[in-house]
């Protein structure tokens, strides 16, 4: 095991904090625990590119974000209904 393997792991245990802010809490933490969890998963994504030696899925870690922003703004849109 490689410490690229290792950050991943470590960013994969800081899923965990954002999946329980997304699920409780008022709307603004959900939508925070979305934005980070958006921002963490491409960083592992990124990692687990770096460490697998295959940087063609480095466009995989760009989509992922692009997906993350559009779902952000999305929740946000549907946010200022409810507030």
């Amino acid at each position: 095991m490689n410490l690229w393997l290792w950050a991943a792991a470590g960013l994969l245990t800081c899923v965990i904090p954002c999946g329980i802010a997304s699920f409780r809490g008022s709307a603004i933490e959900r939508l925070l625990g979305l934005e980070m969890m958006g921002i963490v998963t491409t960083m592992f994504l990124l990692v687990m590119s770096e460490a697998m030696g295959n940087p063609n899925f480095y466009d995989l870690a760009l989509t992922m974000s692009l997906l993350a922003f559009g779902a952000g703004i999305v929740f946000t849109r549907f946010l200022e209904r409810w507030l």
